[in-house]
């Protein structure tokens, strides 16, 4: 898998991570490592852009909760609770972890994730980044 990363300018500073080939067991360590150095480093806003992603495995959707755990620890503005009302309700979305360009396969394994219920999804990256 090859990763890319671009930072794009909405409202805020979007870091843009650009996967190349599948998530699953043999590399998603690899996809988990960029994502926590670029949050240490300061990335609170991040699209992950699966337009080259054809494959996401359970270990491919881990990482993306992981991604969610680490960019929620800084946003203190809405309590655990609330978000799980909102959740419920239909009314949150992360405002700091977007996915844009899913493939069929993988909009079909983040969908039975329930991550769609908490997860904005985009049809391209330009739209998403609008949209933090």
């Amino acid at each position: 898998m090859e990763i890319n990363v671009t930072t794009m300018k909405g409202r805020v500073p979007v870091e843009v991570i650009h996967a190349h080939g599948n998530i699953d067991s043999s590399n998603y360590e690899t996809f988990q490592a960029k994502a926590k150095e670029l949050i240490d480093g300061g990335a609170r806003h991040i699209l992950l852009d699966f337009s080259h992603v054809p494959y996401l495995s359970s270990a491919g959707l881990r990482v993306i909760q992981s991604i969610y755990n680490q960019l929620r620890a800084f946003d203190t503005a809405i309590s655990e609770e609330d978000i799980r009302k909102g959740i419920s309700a239909g009314t949150y979305k992360s405002p700091n972890l977007k996915v844009a360009n899913l493939s069929k396969a993988t909009k079909e394994a983040f969908a039975m994730s329930g991550f769609d219920m908490f997860i904005e999804t985009f049809a391209d990256v330009m739209t998403a980044v609008a949209s933090f």
